[in-house]
């Protein structure tokens, strides 16, 4: 299963400074159960490595943030 989990405020904060970045935004989640364990497995993209491919270091601080934020709702599940 396939959940959209953007952040409209964030999305525009980011793209406001590169619009090409719209197609890296880490806004799915993956939902799957692990064929081999029977565990619930949740999947995100990593931000920090989608703002590393544009090369704009200047967004590094946000790409954290926004890697904190899913690591955080990960955690909760």
């Amino acid at each position: 299963m396939i959940l959209g989990a953007c952040n409209p405020g964030l999305a525009f904060q980011v793209l406001s400074e590169e619009i090409d970045i719209g197609l890296l935004l880490p806004c799915n989640v993956v939902v799957y159960e692990d064929l081999k364990t029977g565990e619930t497995v949740l999947g995100i993209i990593d931000p920090e490595m989608m703002v590393q491919a544009t090369g704009r270091t200047d967004l590094d601080d946000f790409a954290k943030s926004v890697r904190e934020k899913l690591q955080s709702v990960l955690y909760s599940v």
